[in-house]
């Protein structure tokens, strides 16, 4: 199921920002050279096609692709206008990092993006902690969206033998 987000809705949670700057969390646009960083950490950690909407985020202008990062260590991403223009996703935190709130503050922080792009709406396609969306930018399911964009999508583990 995908899920709508008012973009004019969503606001800076300046007390997560805080937390996160004290804790020596950086959340910032990624940078081209950090493209193949990027996509090796979301490679072994989540989803060969998450792989590939990276590097479709990575080819717009500004690149839609913002990470979280600390110490020099990547600790998180999040994409959008990747799947289809105006959606959010994919996103991902390292396991080890989850619970300070990295999540969140890539989900606010890229909303936030795509509405200083132009948008008044983002969608949420397939989300899975739709209640976390909920809480934490007022995410709505989208009434009969539970095949999504990613409907008839080819399994990335299906060979075809050639020859």
């Amino acid at each position: 199921m995908d899920l709508l987000v008012k973009l004019y809705d969503v606001e800076p949670d300046a007390d997560l920002d805080r937390r996160l700057k004290e804790s020596g969390v950086v959340i910032r646009r990624a940078l081209a050279p950090e493209l193949d960083t990027i996509r090796a950490f979301i490679a072994t950690r989540f989803s060969a096609g998450w792989v590939s909407e990276a590097q479709v985020a990575f080819s717009r202008d500004p690149n839609a692709c913002l990470i979280a990062v600390r110490d020099g260590k990547l600790l998180g991403f999040a994409c959008y206008d990747a799947v289809a223009l105006g959606f959010f996703g994919p996103t991902g935190v390292d396991e080890a990092a989850r619970g300070l709130g990295i999540g969140k503050a890539l989900l606010i922080r890229t909303l936030l993006a795509m509405r200083e792009r132009g948008y008044g709406y983002a969608a949420i396609g397939w989300a899975g902690p739709v209640e976390f969306y909920a809480r934490a930018v007022g995410a709505m399911p989208i009434p009969g969206s539970e095949k999504s964009v990613y409907a008839g999508l080819l399994d990335p583990l299906v060979h075809v033998p050639t020859g």
